[in-house]
C-alpha cells in the first residue's frame, strides 16, 4: 500500500518535469558543486526576478522525464549534482543569467539545455547569452524603424532652411 503511493508520488514528479520540460522556451541543465549558499542564494534571485524556476531533482527521475518527452541525449548530462532552470516566457533569460554567474563563478558549470525543444550545444547557449533580451531587441527593431522618418525629417528641414534663405 505504502509502496504504490511512493510510486504514484515519484510518477507525478517525473510527469511534472515533463510537463516543465515540454512548456518552456528554454531549459538549461547546470552543475553547481562547489558553489556556497550565499551564491547559490544569489544565483536563484536573479533567475527568479527572470521568471525563470530553477530546482534540483532527483537525476533518475529528470532522465525518465526527458525520455517521455523524447529529449533522450540529454540524459547523459544528467550525471552529479544538477539543477534545471526552466524558463516558460524568455527564450535568452536563462542563457544570459547563467553564463554570466558561471563567469563570475568558476563553480557553476553549464551542462547542456533544451532551446524552442531542440537539444542545444554548449556554444549555441552561449550564442544566445550573447544576445539582447528581449527589450533590447525591440530597441533596436524601433531605431532601425525609426532612422528612415529621422532622416526624411531631417531633409525636409534642410530643403525648408534652403527655401527660407533663397527667399531672404
Amino acid at each position: 500500500m505504502a509502496n504504490s503511493n511512493i510510486v504514484a508520488q515519484k510518477q507525478q514528479v517525473v510527469q511534472d518535469i515533463a510537463d516543465k520540460f515540454n512548456a518552456s522556451q528554454s531549459t538549461l541543465l547546470v552543475d553547481y558543486r562547489g558553489l556556497d549558499v550565499a551564491e547559490v542564494t544569489e544565483l536563484r534571485k536573479q533567475l527568479r526576478e527572470a521568471n525563470v524556476e530553477f530546482k534540483v531533482y532527483k537525476n533518475s527521475m529528470a532522465r525518465r522525464a526527458v525520455d517521455s518527452v523524447e529529449l533522450g541525449e540529454l540524459g547523459e548530462k544528467l550525471v552529479g549534482p544538477t539543477a534545471i532552470a526552466f524558463s516558460n516566457e524568455d527564450v535568452i533569460a536563462p542563457a544570459k543569467i547563467l553564463n554570466k554567474f558561471a563567469k563570475d563563478h568558476d563553480a557553476l558549470e553549464i551542462k547542456g539545455g533544451v532551446i524552442e525543444g531542440k537539444i542545444a550545444t554548449l556554444d549555441q547557449i552561449k550564442e544566445l547569452a550573447d544576445l539582447p533580451n528581449y527589450e533590447g531587441m525591440v530597441s533596436m527593431l524601433l531605431s532601425v524603424l525609426q532612422a528612415p522618418i529621422r532622416n526624411l525629417a531631417y531633409a525636409a528641414k534642410q530643403v525648408a532652411e534652403q527655401k527660407e534663405e533663397q527667399g531672404a
